[in-house]
């Protein structure tokens, strides 16, 4: 399995069929017993033969934001809403795919020279954006994308510059792919488990299941974060930086790392030589949230990819932090 591959894969949170499949089938030459739960997580279980070893499970989530189609306009434009966290900023003159079919479409507003001096003072909500995908009236619109219809954006996966990359959903098919990895190279004595999760974007939905199954005594949530370091943003509102390693978290608004966890991965990647850095900014929340709280709970860190420009339709990682999060979490796992 390949990045590319996996960013490409259609898949908003409730929508993950694509995604899921592209998993399974890789995940099964490295694990036997693999199970999909009633939320639509797929499970990779391989029992350990220590029990005396702690239950450790890795999560990344398998969905990305994207949109939802609601109504059309009777010249055959369609209405939409968002799916997760969509500033309309970012949304404005890009290309979507729509549906099963992937039918092309872009997301449009009225025209600069149309505005009023009060429009161009404020941002266009969702409300005053629509998809075109060149319908002649809204029947014909509504045939081709009935309500309900899922959206993504339509970039590619590109390398580009010193070792970065820019595609849609890094958040959080980096974690994915990771897992994967976990699943190839790990060989912990104890009770291992990978689960990629549903709708993460949409409020840690998928995960809440996961972790009142699993109940692990360790959960390490491999994610995508911001990383707000570029143009004259000061040192101290940066969050991290793409090509200084993978963040480690202190906190988020979901979760706060057990500190214990939190001090070993820093010292682990120290001793190993991996490039990390600490994330610097409390800021998002993700599937720690489930882990910490369900049942008896999890003791609980999140390695992050840093992104620019995250829960947009281009995404930008540095290919080097990427491999120092996998490096870390199985790292990690060999040193319990």
């Amino acid at each position: 399995m390949d990045l590319k591959t996996l960013t490409e894969a259609f898949g908003p949170s409730g929508y993950e069929n694509e995604v899921r499949k592209l998993l399974k089938e890789a995940a099964s030459a490295y694990c036997d017993d693999i199970t999909i739960d009633r939320s639509g997580n797929l499970v990779c279980r391989k029992p350990g033969r220590d029990h005396a070893k702690p239950a450790v499970t890795f999560a990344a989530h398998m969905d990305e934001i994207g949109f939802i189609i609601t109504g059309y306009t009777d010249d055959g434009l369609l209405r939409f809403r968002p799916i997760g966290g969509v500033d309309p900023r970012v949304v404005v003159s890009k290309l979507v795919l729509i549906g099963p079919d992937r039918i092309k479409g872009i997301i449009g507003a009225m025209a600069i020279h149309l505005q009023t001096a009060a429009d161009r003072e404020r941002v266009l909500g969702y409300d005053n954006l629509y998809i075109d995908i060149g319908a002649s009236d809204g029947k014909e619109a509504e045939k081709l994308c009935p309500l309900g219809t899922y959206a993504v954006f339509d970039s590619e996966y590109t390398e580009f510059g010193d070792g970065f990359v820019t595609a849609r959903a890094l958040d959080d098919r980096v974690g994915c792919l990771n897992l994967l990895e976990i699943l190839k190279n790990s060989d912990y004595e104890g009770d291992l488990c990978c689960v990629f999760v549903t709708q993460e974007e949409v409020g840690l939905r998928g995960s809440a299941g996961a972790a009142f199954l699993l109940q692990p005594d360790i959960a390490i949530i491999l994610e995508g974060t911001a990383a707000n370091d570029l143009g004259d943003t000061p040192p101290r509102y940066q969050v991290c930086v793409p090509g200084e390693g993978v963040a480690i978290s202190f906190m988020d608004h979901a979760s706060i790392a057990d500190r214990d966890l939190f001090h070993q991965m820093k010292e682990v990647a120290a001793r190993q030589g991996i490039p990390h850095q600490i994330k610097r900014a409390i800021t998002g929340g993700n599937d720690a949230g489930s882990f910490q709280t369900a049942g008896k709970g999890a003791r609980t860190c999140v390695l992050s990819v840093p992104c620019r420009y995250i829960h947009s339709g281009n995404n930008v990682a540095k290919l080097s932090d990427i491999k120092a999060q996998a490096d870390l979490a199985i790292a990690f796992l060999n040193s319990l």
